[in-house]
């Protein structure tokens, strides 16, 4: 039997229908456990506090899960666009969490962002959009919606990237993909100007204005003004470096050469004239679209055949050991791998003395980064803000597994 998967590349593939693996790690000293399950088909998830996660699912249900438990009914639930990769995608929540304790167990107030693809409605009457809303936690519910940001969805229907994060400046950080786009956002030197795709954008939380110090343009009318970082394919992953707060990213390829970059401020990813290091590609930094204040720099890691990437996470804890502290851990969608690296003592890369030339090209490279597998297509990852331990969210089945030790 069969099915059709979109991937994160965007091409629709035939595979078997799946079957469930165990879930495993290399590490004896750590084990995966279940913590969460029944969720249907989760793409992100934010810890409130210690012990309340928001979960969401890509038809525009948002869940609560409260002391492990998952609670019967959403706490909000949205119209939006399922098709493809559209969907109730991206999710952050505003800074000044209480840990080990809070003088508000429901957090009330706190502001929580999410990302969608809204529905034109029943009638097709609105036009679709990828959109940011910001709303207000009441301990029960998701109330007050207001938009801070509004995006394309057309024409889609995939590379709508997705991921959010409050940034250690305390302004939001998202991703969109390119949308199918052939702009000059894309590289494109005579393409339409810029609109919005395949860029990573730096906001006022509270009002969705430009950051001010933001690379490309001071003035808040220009789109420019509002992008750290642009020719961007898709995003299903954007971290902080805890120690050096420098954002990471992982970025999908086509048919080749899905990657983990350093995203500095104005910093120009390549896409399409460049994918994978730059040596390989035929071309130089002058092809490509060159807005002042940007730059390019070669991949961290590139994947010669892509697993289609997914989210990245630096684990900001001691609680699996020492050597996994402010390392990084990487999950991925086509085979349900997760990889850990270990970053180098300037933290600009990693130390991989098993892939020598930074690129995955063969078996034995690939399994050499390979920390576990049977999770899955993963959706998200995340740091427990008490325990410390690793979660990961699997797309496909419905479950928020935990990494603790044994």
């Amino acid at each position: 039997m069969y099915f059709i998967l979109v991937l994160a590349t965007g091409f629709l593939l035939y595979h078997h229908l799946p079957i469930a693996l165990a879930q495993s790690v290399n590490d004896q000293s750590l084990n995966v456990e279940s913590f969460v399950e029944s969720l249907n088909s989760p793409t992100s998830m934010a810890f409130l506090d210690s012990n309340n996660i928001m979960v969401l699912e890509k038809d525009g249900q948002v869940r609560l899960v409260s002391n492990g438990q998952l609670q019967s009914q959403p706490v909000l639930r949205i119209p939006v666009d399922t098709q493809s990769e559209r969907g109730l995608l991206g999710i952050a929540v505003e800074k000044n969490m209480s840990i080990g304790g809070d003088s508000d167990p429901d957090n009330n107030g706190r502001d929580i962002f999410l990302y969608y693809t809204e529905s034109a409605g029943d009638e097709g009457e609105g036009e679709l959009k990828n959109r940011v809303y910001k709303y207000t936690w009441n301990g029960q519910t998701l109330e007050n919606p207001t938009l801070i940001l509004d995006l394309p969805a057309i024409p889609g229907p995939n590379h709508d990237g997705g991921k959010l994060t409050i940034g250690p400046d305390n302004y939001l950080y998202g991703v969109i993909g390119d949308l199918n786009h052939d702009g000059m956002l894309q590289n494109f030197p005579d393409g339409p100007p810029p609109d919005d795709t395949g860029v990573l954008f730096r906001i006022n939380p509270i009002d969705g204005t430009p950051a001010p110090d933001n690379p490309f343009s001071p003035d808040p009318a220009d789109p420019l003004s509002k992008y750290f970082a642009y020719g961007v394919r898709n995003s299903f992953g954007i971290a902080f470096d805890p120690v050096t707060n420098v954002l990471w990213n992982t970025e999908n390829g086509p048919a080749s050469n899905d990657e983990i970059n350093i995203v500095e401020p104005g910093f120009n990813s390549g896409w399409q004239t460049i994918m994978g290091p730059i040596s390989s590609s035929g071309n130089t930094e002058d092809d490509l679209v060159n807005f002042e204040g940007s730059h390019y720099r070669d991949p961290v890691l590139t994947w010669l055949d892509p697993p289609a990437l997914t989210d990245i996470e630096f684990l900001n804890s001691t609680s699996l050991g020492e050597a996994y502290s402010n390392n990084v851990f990487v999950g991925d969608n086509n085979n349900g791998n997760l990889y850990y690296f270990k970053v180098n003592p300037d933290r600009n890369g990693f130390l991989l003395d098993t892939v020598p030339d930074l690129v995955i090209d063969n078996e034995e490279e690939q399994s050499s980064v390979v920390f576990g597998s049977g999770f899955g297509s993963i959706a998200d990852l995340i740091t427990g803000p008490d325990d410390g331990f690793l979660y990961i969210l699997s797309h496909d089945n419905g479950i928020i597994y935990r990494i603790t030790p044994a």
